[in-house]
């Protein structure tokens, strides 16, 4: 692996990070042709039917695409779907190398397209920056190898762990800078998941503000019973999609007052009375959505930790002390029986946003 390829790799992503909220269900890819040390050709994959990054860059660069390298974050596609095999289109073209960041782990390619490649007699090389490239198509990754989206979890508490006081208030624990923060993150997910009590408590908007965002998230609200106010705002204000998780024997009358606010609703089986996490995934990913970002209170966020689904925290403390034992701990559910069983962060990383503790780390799938 060469800085050189590094380089023009980075490129890539720069391009395939366009396709952001709008590519899905398809990955974010980006494509740069490049002739000596001159790109001569850019292209990214806006959104599922449109072309692909590679075709978009041969069409940028014409004729010089002739001779000329390939950089792409994900391997060229081998086979027909809604548009025709990357690979055939590049062999077509006369290039002569392609570096490809990453497998694409589709079981349709994985690999294939590479091997089309070499058979024509393209020099191919894998593996640049594929860290870089695997974590950009992080949600895309984990809905093809484990059937459910990547999932962040966020919470802000105080610094003895505590998301609300002991009369339930939360606004504000954190900075205003934190809470930009946050904003940049939900226009970097395709969907945001919270429960009812938090919709209750907050009524929160689940919208990035103040930042760029291609489109606004998928607002998803856990809601076993239908309990939550019909006038909260995201039922109302028509600022991204919505959908509320439900029971099949929620009221139907207030199914059909929120269809009629526009509100998608989905009446799923119950498992001893509640939602079981699988089915709420399975939502997810059924309304194209790759990656989601977690936003609810304890319960929700002990229920996903019992089900090893967490992939990443994402957790703020603030400088202060709200104590009580009434005031609300973070996460609730089973929990562990000892620390050595408990789940464990791997990747950690420490930032101060504003006066407060960003703490971010991975957790390894159970």
């Amino acid at each position: 692996m060469s800085s050189r390829d590094e380089h023009f790799m980075r490129l890539a992503l720069h391009e395939a990070a366009k396709g952001r909220g709008t590519a899905r269900p398809n990955p974010m890819v980006g494509c740069v042709i490049v002739r000596g040390d001159e790109v001569v050709g850019r292209g990214f994959h806006l959104r599922a039917g449109l072309a692909h990054a590679e075709v978009e860059a041969l069409r940028d660069a014409g004729d010089l695409a002739r001779g000329a390298e390939i950089f792409v974050n994900l391997e060229p596609c081998s086979h027909f779907g809604r548009t025709p095999p990357c690979a055939d289109a590049l062999i077509e073209a006369g290039v002569a190398r392609v570096v490809a960041g990453m497998i694409d782990p589709n079981p349709r390619v994985s690999g294939q397209g590479l091997l089309r490649l070499a058979d024509a007699g393209i020099e191919t090389a894998l593996g640049t920056l594929e860290a870089e490239c695997r974590a950009l198509n992080e949600g895309f990754v984990s809905v093809i190898s484990r059937r459910r989206p990547f999932v962040t979890l966020k919470l802000a508490m105080s610094l003895d762990g505590r998301i609300a006081s002991r009369d339930g208030t939360s606004r504000w624990i954190t900075s205003e800078a934190a809470r930009l923060r946050v904003h940049r993150w939900r226009a970097e997910h395709d969907a945001i998941l919270v429960g009812a009590g938090t919709l209750r408590a907050d009524n929160p908007q689940l919208t990035a503000r103040g930042v760029d965002a291609a489109v606004q998230p998928t607002r998803f609200v856990l809601d076993t019973r239908l309990s939550a106010p019909l006038e909260a705002t995201l039922f109302n204000d028509g600022a991204a999609p919505t959908v509320v998780l439900c029971g099949v024997d929620a009221d139907p009358e207030r199914v059909a007052l929120l269809r009629a606010r526009g509100v998608e609703v989905d009446c799923l089986p119950l498992q001893d009375g509640r939602l079981s996490v699988q089915s709420i995934l399975d939502a997810v990913v059924a309304r194209g959505c790759l990656s989601l970002f977690v936003e609810g209170g304890a319960t929700l966020a002990g229920a996903l930790l019992d089900a090893g689904v967490i992939d990443r925290v994402r957790f703020f403390y603030a400088p202060l002390l709200l104590g009580g034992e009434r005031a609300l701990s973070a996460i609730g559910g089973n929990g562990f029986d000892a620390p050595a069983v408990a789940a464990r962060l791997s990747d950690i990383s420490y930032e101060q946003v504003g006066p407060d503790l960003l703490v971010t780390g991975s957790i390894a799938p159970r």
